[in-house]
């Protein structure tokens, strides 16, 4: 018999945690809770968890500086943050700093646990370095390197290189890219993403990793679609 998924629950609002936990229970993973960083530290010691949803603001710190520890420690479980900061520089921080997802409060709890199913699926851990040949993203520490040789990227231009790479062979769409890279006030019909993946593609050289596919976005490896 198949055993349930896993996910641990980081949350210190009782009635929330109560209200996800039973959404992830009835959608059936085997959801453990804890209350802050302390109690996550004590359930993470043993191994398992498929992905672990963590708000980031607790009672003893913020959890975007422990995911960031234990990253480059070389923890791969599947990271979602669930917060109520929803800056720019929020999101982006989210995904630099060891996410694989993040939601902003209030929320669809419906929602949410449709992105746990998807951040749960086997063999979906994500290594703290994402390795493309001869492309290096280090996560933990927002650095890129191609052929050695380290890259001078914005924020945002590695917010964008990194959710690409985190779906790599996937094609993504413009809407994506904002919604995870951007705040609210960015126009979905602007430019903005294509200005960025333009300075992506120089700053990587070539052979190009970024390609561009006709009428749903972007996919990042290294066959070209058309091809």
């Amino acid at each position: 018999m198949r055993q349930p998924v896993r996910v641990l629950l980081v949350e210190d609002d009782e009635n929330l945690r109560a209200a996800v936990r039973a959404e992830l229970g009835a959608a059936g993973f085997d959801v453990v809770v804890a209350a802050d960083l302390a109690g996550a530290d004590a359930e993470l010691r043993a191994d398992g968890f498929a992905c672990v949803v963590l708000d980031r603001m607790l009672p003893d710190g913020d959890a975007l500086d422990y995911v960031r520890r234990r990253r480059l420690e070389g923890w791969d479980a599947r990271v979602l943050f669930m917060t109520a900061r929803d800056r720019a520089s929020d999101r982006i921080d989210g995904f630099t700093h060891g996410g694989d997802d993040y939601v902003v409060k209030p929320f669809s709890v419906a929602e949410l646990t449709a992105r746990v199913r998807s951040l749960a699926r086997p063999g979906g851990s994500r290594p703290p370095v994402l390795r493309f040949a001869d492309l290096e993203i280090d996560c933990a520490r927002r650095e890129t390197r191609r052929a050695g040789a380290l890259l001078t990227l914005s924020g945002r231009e590695f917010a964008v290189l990194e959710y690409l790479a985190v779906h790599h062979e996937q094609a993504v769409s413009r809407s994506d890219l904002i919604d995870h890279c951007w705040d609210e006030s960015a126009d979905p019909m602007s430019n903005v993403v294509d200005a960025v993946v333009k300075r992506l593609r120089r700053k990587l050289r070539e052979p190009s990793l970024i390609h561009t596919v006709r009428g749903r976005g972007y996919r990042f490896g290294f066959a070209d679609p058309a091809s």
